[in-house]
């Protein structure tokens, strides 16, 4: 299994004022950690173009497109929203970001890798299709969801958002829309107050606060199984941050299931071709993980390293045995 990790040096100039949370050491300590974990031998690291107007209006009206580009500044900062500051890097820096999203569907789609992992700035989870929002500029795993369906003729998508904040930005870009299930997990109350009415591809998760790890963990496990199933092993884009609800939860992903299963059964695929895709990989083979959240510099280099140890070849670096041999069994709420 080979994992693409994409990334450039120019997510390191964009920055938003000393002590922003959202800051470019993020990117250096997962570096950091990828080499002090031997990950790094095994990535295909791969350049990301910048993102074009016609790949970013995808997604996004053009005027919020001109709106960005106009003001980014020649010197200095320039503030775009409440929250979201430009610095004199952002404008080339957020088109890398899209582009490096773009790069990596690329990149599994044509079979060059299996999954890929995008270590981008600033994030995207939270840009609307007209505005920019949350220390987002570009919604980058929307534009890339929207470029694999457009570019490759993919008939179901499923993006997982796991944070701590709903992904307001992207459910804003694919509700109702019937290429697209988007199962999202988030807390609940909190940033930005949204996420608890959808469309019928849509399945929010609000969680409560200090829910427990193990139970998140179960939960991510629910939803990338129902996002498996309910595309029919065409792609998956994952946005990555970082008690009695948990029950809710499954069975709110149960609901989404039984509904997809019937959408695929009364609106199959096209052919077998379709179907199959001549014996090509499955879904979970075709992933694109792309960075935004958690902006504690620590907790952010070690959930990377987990999520890449999860694409890692199937023998360990240090000798470990899999997850499944130490007792833990895989996720069975989708079968």
């Amino acid at each position: 299994m080979t994992t693409a990790y994409i990334s450039h040096p120019d997510f390191l100039k964009h920055e938003m004022g000393r002590h922003h949370p959202e800051c470019p050491e993020r990117i250096q300590a997962i570096e950091d950690q990828l080499i002090q974990s031997r990950l790094d031998a095994y990535l295909k690291r791969i350049d990301p173009p910048l993102a074009t107007e016609e790949d970013v209006t995808r997604v996004h009206s053009h005027d919020h497109f001109d709106f960005i580009k106009s003001k980014a500044p020649s010197t200095g900062y320039a503030m775009i929203d409440g929250d979201t500051i430009m610095n004199t890097a952002t404008w080339n820096t957020s088109l890398r970001a899209a582009g490096a999203a773009i790069a990596a569907v690329d990149a599994v789609m044509k079979g060059e890798v299996n999954n890929a992992f995008c270590a981008v700035r600033p994030p995207g989870h939270h840009a609307e299709p007209h505005r920019s929002m949350g220390f987002c500029v570009f919604n980058n795993v929307a534009i890339a969801t929207r470029y694999a369906i457009e570019k490759y003729g993919l008939r179901r998508v499923a993006v997982i958002d796991f944070d701590v904040h709903h992904g307001n930005g992207t459910e804003a870009a694919f509700i109702d829309d019937p290429h697209v299930l988007m199962c999202s997990f988030f807390q609940h109350p909190f940033y930005p107050y949204s996420g608890l009415e959808g469309g019928d591809n849509m399945v929010n998760v609000p969680l409560p606060a200090s829910t427990n790890g193990k139970v998140v963990r179960d939960i991510k496990q629910c939803a990338v199984a129902v996002g498996h199933l309910a595309v029919q092993c065409q792609q998956v884009v994952i946005d990555v941050p970082g008690g009695h609800r948990h029950v809710d939860a499954r069975e709110q992903l149960h609901r989404a299931l039984r509904r997809w299963r019937h959408r695929i059964r009364t609106h199959p695929p096209r052919d077998d071709a379709d179907r199959h895709d001549d014996g090509a990989r499955r879904a979970e083979e075709r992933q694109a993980l792309i960075l935004r959240g958690e902006h504690r510099v620590p907790d952010r280099r070690r959930a990377v390293r987990r999520q890449l140890e999860n694409h890692r070849p199937r023998a360990s670096l240090e000798g470990r045995p899999r997850k499944e041999a130490r007792g833990e069994q895989p996720c069975r709420c989708a079968e």
